[in-house]
């Protein structure tokens, strides 16, 4: 019986190396934050593919590790005390960055911007641009009222303002390449997968187009892009 048996997910989603991190995750922007991570801290890990689709992230075993039936989640075989289940996407990269003492500051001011841009992203910047593409490209759109499109789409160029002043002079939002990072461009990238870039003028920003060519240019972000998790 591995560590890791206690865990129900597990049986439908069985371990190959249950002495390394597992990863239930979907290619959306939360799902690839944490594969960014794990490419970027050299953490070892197995991916496992867990689609939108009710059968897998409603599904009884998956609703053991995650009630809220969101990707990503994690098992570590390896926590501070044993195993340990997390989700939540920005939860799970501090998690790691604490656990790898990689791209989460070396003192208590650096940990406390580099936090206040995870939430940034989990609270605003992630939420507003899902609402966006519902409205853009999935159901939303065909909804006549435009008053529900307009909204995200300005409560977005709104962001994506705020984000550009304070990028202004850095490479990167908190100083260091930093989990931030890891939570905030892949929002930036979804705006074509939305449609939506010119909706937001993204390409008249000053400094976010560069600072996004500059994420995805990192070795480590194109290949936890192209991770082929493994299908039940």
């Amino acid at each position: 019986m591995t560590s890791l048996a206690n865990f129900p997910i597990t049986k439908r989603w069985a371990p190959k190396d249950s002495s390394v991190i597992q990863l239930y995750s979907f290619p959306t922007p939360n799902g690839v934050k944490v594969s960014i991570a794990l490419e970027e801290m050299g953490l070892a890990y197995e991916p496992h593919l867990v689609t939108l689709s009710d059968s897998d992230v409603k599904s009884p075993e998956f609703l053991s590790l995650n009630p809220n039936n969101k990707i990503p989640a994690i098992i570590d075989p390896n926590g501070p005390t044993g195993p340990i289940g997390l989700w939540e996407s920005g939860a799970i990269l501090l998690y790691l960055g604490e656990k790898s003492g990689k791209f989460i500051g070396t003192n208590a001011a650096e940990k406390a911007e580099i936090t206040k841009w995870v939430m940034f992203q989990m609270g605003g910047l992630g939420p507003m641009f899902g609402q966006m593409g519902f409205f853009y490209k999935f159901a939303g759109k065909e909804i006549e009222d435009p008053r529900p499109r307009e909204r995200y789409r300005d409560e977005a160029k709104r962001l994506l303002a705020v984000l550009d002043g304070a990028l202004e002079g850095k490479d990167w939002i908190a100083g260091d390449y930093s989990i931030a990072d890891m939570a905030i461009a892949p929002w930036l990238n979804a705006l074509n997968f939305y449609g939506t870039r010119n909706a937001v003028g993204f390409d008249d920003l000053k400094n976010v187009p560069a600072y996004l060519e500059r994420f995805m240019a990192r070795p480590a972000v194109g290949k936890a892009m192209n991770i082929p998790a493994r299908p039940v």
